[in-house]
């Protein structure tokens, strides 16, 4: 409404303020899982000191393209009253894909009389008059309500006009609850206000906040130094999933071009041996609708992921937006690349790096169009050949503008896409990303070392607003990084950052094998792996003795039984030594309680006491004599009978339990035989049935 302009209604009195969830103004979805449970909440605020009440108005995900009118909605919910003017409500959320919600409140004509009669009555004071306003009220709900519900409002207006009966038992009548209740389900909406917009919110399954992954090069899975194929990668996939991994990440699997191919470690000089980047896409064998020759056929790709799929493991597709000088659209569309003044393409560089195998694409040409559609095709493709988790190589180096609209459009036809972005940027453009659709991201936990500076930035990311659109997954290392923390004391330190990521983060994924077999040699001056295997082929050893396989498989397995772990509201809890990390996990319904503590230093023991007020972590799983094991683990003794109402904790990496009265716990950790402690918490019972608060 304009300056000046005369209001459609001067009747309309709530003011809706302070909407969650909302992202900038509506321009941008919150994110759900299937199955949640949605809070919303608002500011509902009027003049004076009439009752107001509203409700959720919600629109379920379409597939087409047809705007609905603005006044129409499938489904509401209610919001209740909380203190200083605040209203909530929550609705589940049973299907994918982009649903809609706003907020519509009006004054609670009959509460807010109902209410004025009952200080009168308790003042003392006349209320005849009031009795039949009440009466008014209710006629005025029977109006607009029909059936049962109409004659009984018709007869509870009668009772409280009908003047031949005294005014108090009336009163007494027209405070009932259940008659408050049914005149509040046929409100005058009239002059109801509704939320100037409708708000989006994403759904997705539950894959998206809650994930493992394992990558690896399927070409180095070949034996006596051999090229591999989909056939030897296949052979891998039992070793994958025996770690406890539900997401298996191949890097790009297309032809590789010859032109500036690349040598080991990067080098500008390859030798006829040499197999090339990966990343390298494009030859004359096809682009990235086509498949390495020497990996197989696209026949053999399906099958391969429907392996995978009987190993309990999706696989995820490396898109790497990028082509060699060899690839068939340099020729068939050179409009899409950009020219230099002399004629030549520009290739890709990020100084001093300098990648003369990879041109970019021009996401500024004047055939954008056809180039986003074309784009657009390639996850098509592999969506086809039943491909539903990409990964997406440096997403910030394209147009931002594109994923927003590439996105939105595959996920409108497949809504159980997930989109990992390879996001190593600043923060606002990783967020952003976020924000146009990516469903994870990499992070920086990759460099974050100490205690505080984790626990500073796990509060970033699981805080308010970002953790509405934000799912972070933590990489300890990729083929491109290797970071210097890991370049020293290999095992407490790989198994250290293995632990953190799967516990501090519900998306976690390793680069395999080079992790568990804790490859840490770098690169001269550099944080990358030397003889790196994204230009040469890698024989792996991966029965070698010192393998952290059953590490991992045991952090899979807790991670797996342990709902606490699978999402990302966490806690963290001081220490008297900075150098032991403690925080804490619990599940929605407070049944799994998760406390670890980790020793940060890599090199030595430390001991502290950690503070830990479980009445703050409201543990209510009950430890009784049957309880069972969060993970299937060797038989050990029982331990013997502890005093009564006492907290348990159960060491999920060694099966230790201890019992403790204290809210102040003394933990020691050595690094060479385990870097944390993972504890299951609950409550000891002093029979099966005695469930009382033990603080």
């Amino acid at each position: 409404m304009s300056a000046g302009a005369r209001p459609d209604s001067g009747w309309r009195r709530v003011v809706i303020l302070g909407v969650s969830p909302e992202l900038d103004a509506g321009e941008f979805a919150a994110k759900r899982v299937l199955g949640d449970r949605v809070s919303v909440s608002a500011d509902l605020v009027a003049d004076g000191q009439d009752v107001i009440t509203g409700e959720i108005l919600l629109r379920r995900p379409r597939r087409d393209r047809e705007e609905r009118p603005d006044d129409v909605w499938d489904a509401s919910a209610p919001l209740s009253a909380l203190p200083n003017d605040r209203h909530s409500g929550s609705f589940d959320v049973d299907q994918l894909g982009r649903w809609q919600f706003t907020i519509r409140a009006w004054v609670d004509q009959y509460a807010t009389w109902q209410r004025g009669l009952e200080r009168k009555v308790r003042a003392g004071q006349n209320v005849d008059v009031d009795v039949l306003i009440g009466a008014e009220v209710l006629r005025a709900a029977a109006e607009r309500a029909s059936g049962e519900d109409r004659r009984a409002l018709d007869a509870a207006a009668g009772q409280l006009a009908n003047t031949r009966e005294a005014a108090s038992a009336r009163a007494r009548a027209a405070s009932s609850l259940e008659l408050g209740q049914l005149a509040a389900r046929y409100p005058d909406l009239e002059n109801a206000t509704r939320y100037r917009r409708w708000l989006p919110l994403w759904v997705d399954r539950e894959r998206a906040r809650f994930s493992s992954w394992y990558e690896f090069f399927p070409r180095s899975t070949g034996e006596d130094g051999q090229h591999g194929n989909f056939e030897t990668a296949i052979a891998r996939l039992p070793y994958v999933a025996s770690m406890g991994f539900n997401v298996v990440y191949l890097p790009p699997i297309h032809p590789i071009g010859q032109t500036f191919r690349k040598g080991k470690n990067n080098s500008a000089t390859a030798t006829e041996s040499d197999v090339g980047s990966p990343y390298a896409i494009g030859s004359a064998e096809g682009g990235h609708k086509s498949v390495h020759p020497a990996l197989g056929s696209l026949e053999d790709f399906r099958r391969f992921t429907a392996e995978a799929a009987r190993h309990g493991l999706e696989v995820a597709l490396d898109i790497a937006f990028q082509v060699t000088p060899d690839h068939p659209y340099v020729k068939e569309h050179p409009e899409w690349f950009r020219k230099r003044p002399d004629g030549s393409i520009q290739y890709a560089e990020n100084p001093p790096k300098k990648y003369q195998d990879i041109y970019p694409f021009d996401f500024e040409s004047e055939a954008w169009w056809s180039l986003w559609q074309e784009l657009a095709s390639i996850f098509r493709f592999w969506i086809e050949q039943g491909v539903r988790i990409f990964r997406v190589d440096n997403p910030h180096t394209k147009s931002l503008a594109f994923w927003q609209w590439c996105i939105a459009e595959l996920t409108r036809e497949h809504p159980e896409l997930i989109f990992l972005a390879e996001a190593f940027t600043r923060p606002k453009l990783m967020y952003l990303l976020a924000k146009l659709g990516f469903t994870q991201s990499y992070t920086y936990f990759t460099w974050r070392n100490t205690g505080r500076e984790l626990s500073e930035y796990v509060r970033e990311l699981t805080a308010a607003p970002v953790n509405e659109f934000f799912r972070p997954n933590f990489w300890p290392i990729t083929p491109d990084i290797l970071p210097e923390h890991l370049q020293y004391a290999a095992r407490p330190a790989f198994a250290l950052r293995l632990m953190l990521a799967a516990t501090l983060s519900s998306n976690y994924g390793i680069y395999g094998p080079a992790f568990e077999l804790m490859d840490n040699v770098p690169r001269p001056g550099a944080e990358e792996h030397n003889d790196n295997e994204k230009y040469e082929l890698k024989a792996w050893q991966l029965e070698r003795s010192d393998s952290l396989r059953a590490f991992i498989a045991r952090v899979n397995a807790i991670r797996q039984s342990n709902t606490a772990l699978q999402q990302n509201s966490i806690a963290f809890h001081t220490s008297t030594n900075e150098l032991l990390l403690c925080f804490s996990k619990r599940s929605a319904d407070g049944e799994n309680v998760v406390l670890v503590v980790a020793n940060m230093d890599v090199h030595s023991p430390q001991a502290g006491f950690v503070d830990v007020d479980v009445r703050e972590l409201e543990v209510n799983a009950v430890f009784g004599p049957h309880a069972s094991p969060a993970v299937s683990s060797p038989p050990v003794a029982s331990p013997p009978a502890p005093p009564a109402r006492e907290l348990q904790l159960h060491d999920l990496l060694s099966d230790a339990r201890y019992f403790s009265q204290e809210r102040r716990l003394f933990v020691r950790l050595d690094p060479a035989s385990a870097p944390a402690h993972i504890f299951r918490l609950r409550r000891h019972a002093r029979t099966e049935n005695d469930f009382d608060y033990f603080l």
